[in-house]
């Protein structure tokens, strides 16, 4: 049985396992399990240095790791990797804080449901294995959270340390996600303020001094939002509004925050560029699900797109692609 299968048994038992991480709060409070103190901001020029430094372009398609949850999703991956035509293996959980994945004493959340693929690999023996080009670390998206309990800086740091060890050569990443649609203070203002403010301020410079190395950006959130503007523009044609890039239940409940086959491509093509440092030629407007089912979107739409992921990507100095 998987290490978070023995855990969340004899959680259940205890009741300390359900949603809202009570078992973690418990071990805070039990003082088993500390937060770790977060590290000062590096500083800013220091880290500027290796943050805003260009990449150069890989020679070819890389084999990448995901660390995350269900804004990774299984999707996502797939479109991302018959765009570049390369491996991937993850580990994901519902929800789940970069500490969570980092600590054995910590439980994931949906981690057998998240995992219950061919593409799952754990996460230290992934990394470990000197095998991938490519990290990608995401956190929950509840970024105020994120920070107060769940230290995200240290375990950005953490895991590129471990990437680093593993394999020096590893490029690491941070995908920015975003809030949700129903956000009090709009959606699109408070996922722009976050990405300077936590994504890269809280998150990546304080990472920074904690030994993290550069870790680049992928503004995921960022397109988003512009796709989304962009939409309600009519600029998108056949896509209307921002809904569109998210899903909606089978009973025709629109959900605030987990992205449909089309959101899914969007951030799929965000990953592809900033890996990949260009725009793939042509354009992939027609794709597989994991469970075969066949997702296809009409090229003009796909090209609007394209043009709005290469303009918030030619703009932000993070993600060490220079359009």
């Amino acid at each position: 049985m998987q290490r978070r299968s023995v855990i969340g048994a004899g959680l259940a038992l205890l009741g300390l396992a359900g949603a809202g991480g009570g078992y973690a709060l418990w071990r805070r409070r039990s003082g088993k399990l500390p937060l770790p103190a977060l590290p000062p901001l590096a500083d800013e020029a220091v880290f500027l240095a290796d943050f805003t430094r260009p990449l150069p372009p890989p020679g070819g398609p890389m084999r990448v790791y995901h660390i995350g949850h269900s804004l990774v999703g299984r999707e996502m991956p797939a479109f991302l990797a018959q765009m570049a035509g390369h491996g991937y293996e993850s580990q994901l959980g519902w929800g789940t804080s970069l500490r969570e994945h980092w600590e054995e004493g910590l439980t994931i959340n949906g981690y057998e449901a998240e995992n219950a693929h061919p593409r799952f690999r754990p996460a230290r023996e992934a990394l470990a294995s000197g095998d991938y080009d490519a990290l990608v670390l995401t956190e929950m998206s509840s970024v105020e959270d994120s920070l107060r309990w769940h230290a995200t800086p240290n375990y950005i740091a953490e895991w590129a340390k471990a990437a680093r060890a593993g394999r020096p050569d590893i490029r690491v990443f941070l995908y920015q996600s975003w809030r949700n649609l129903d956000t009090p203070g709009g959606w699109e203002a408070q996922t722009t303020a976050d990405l300077q403010q936590f994504w890269i301020t809280e998150f990546l410079r304080r990472a920074h001094a904690a030994g993290s190395g550069p870790v680049h950006l992928i503004p995921a959130g960022a397109v988003l939002v512009a796709a989304a503007l962009a939409a309600e523009a009519g600029q998108i044609p056949g896509v209307p509004r921002r809904q569109a890039f998210f899903s909606v239940s089978p009973e025709g409940v629109p959900d605030p925050v987990h992205l449909s086959d089309l959101g899914a491509w969007l951030v799929a093509l965000t990953h592809y560029v900033v890996l990949y440092h260009k725009l793939p030629e042509p354009l992939p407007v027609d794709l597989l699900r994991p469970d075969g089912r066949s997702f296809s979107l009409a090229p003009e739409a796909a090209s609007a797109l394209a043009e709005r992921v290469r303009a918030v990507i030619a703009a932000e100095p993070g993600t060490g692609v220079r359009l």
